[in-house]
């Protein structure tokens, strides 16, 4: 039998990707790294931003890293879209050494100073190459020797191991979910992430966060059920909504309504928590089939 074989033209599917290829020496030390994961619009960018101007509030020296193609994890912060890191650095063909701090980082809200990561080209690269190099221009800059706290406001539920990147820099993960199926179902599979990467780098689950969110009986049902926590409730506030609009954190809305400035205290009340130091918890996630049946559905 004749096997055909594919003409020498022809390259291996990802030929030419940029893939992840972390140095383990580029490692952040001296500040508090978390890194926030949860479901695609679920509301990390704007818990992100929020917790990133509680902690500032709180005194502390702040850095947000957006690792998102969408690179608007910090426009709330600092009033508009800004250049990723992948932007700058094919600007100048990546000869990182060309490159300026004030080329890539911003400074935002409250002192709270912005970071774009950005992403690969579509369909060819890797997310975690774009975490990986970021971290490093930041460490060739010695812009983390003046920090206090580092959050990482990662993509979607993609659990990949690009993706997944942040976790080995984070000393503790955070969960954002809704009360609802889809996001329990997301955060199972973000807690089985955590949890592998655990097994080889210092991260460890802090817990969920509840957005979005007028209950948190689900939420509560499911993080008691595999071991894990939650940390504190965001509902799902109109002001909430309109500080997107408005290209600004929540603090910077009106502290006389009740609602808001109950929300703001509680994100003071979440970022004194995670400086202070949450126990790491042990939680165990159930496989796919479990989830429909703990959950109600057919």
């Amino acid at each position: 039998m004749n096997v055909m074989t594919p003409p020498k033209t022809m390259q291996p599917d990802g030929e030419g990707s940029v893939q992840v290829k972390l140095d383990p020496t580029d490692k952040i030390k001296g500040a508090k790294v978390f890194a926030v994961y949860g479901k695609g619009g679920i509301g990390k960018s704007t818990t992100s931003s929020n917790l990133s101007a509680a902690f500032s509030k709180l005194g502390h020296r702040v850095l947000q890293i957006g690792c998102d193609p969408k690179h608007d994890s910090t426009f709330t912060l600092t009033k508009k879209l800004m250049p990723t890191v992948i932007d700058v650095l094919e600007e100048v063909e990546f000869h990182s050494e060309e490159l300026r701090p004030e080329d890539y980082m911003f400074e935002g809200y409250n002192g709270v100073m912005c970071v774009e990561a950005g992403g690969p080209p579509a369909g060819t690269g890797c997310g975690g190459y774009v975490v990986g190099q970021t971290v490093k221009l930041l460490k060739q800059h010695h812009l983390l020797e003046d920090t206090d706290v580092v959050i990482f406001d990662v993509l979607g539920d993609v659990v990949c191991g690009g993706f997944a990147a942040p976790l080995q820099h984070a000393e503790r993960a955070l969960v954002v979910a809704a009360n609802d199926f889809d996001s329990i179902f997301a955060m199972n599979r973000i807690v089985a992430a955590i949890g592998a990467k655990a097994k080889n780098y210092e991260v460890r689950l802090a817990g969920v966060i509840a957005n979005r969110s007028r209950e948190t009986d689900e939420i509560d049902r499911f993080a008691d059920k595999i071991g894990m926590e939650r940390l504190a409730h965001f509902k799902d506030l109109d002001a909430i909504r309109r500080s997107r609009l408005k290209k600004c954190t929540l603090f910077e809305m009106d502290s006389d309504d009740p609602d808001v400035h109950a929300a703001q205290m509680e994100y003071i009340r979440l970022a004194q928590l995670l400086w202070d130091g949450v126990e790491p918890q042990t939680a165990t996630p159930m496989k796919d089939r479990d989830i429909f049946d703990f959950l109600g559905f057919e």
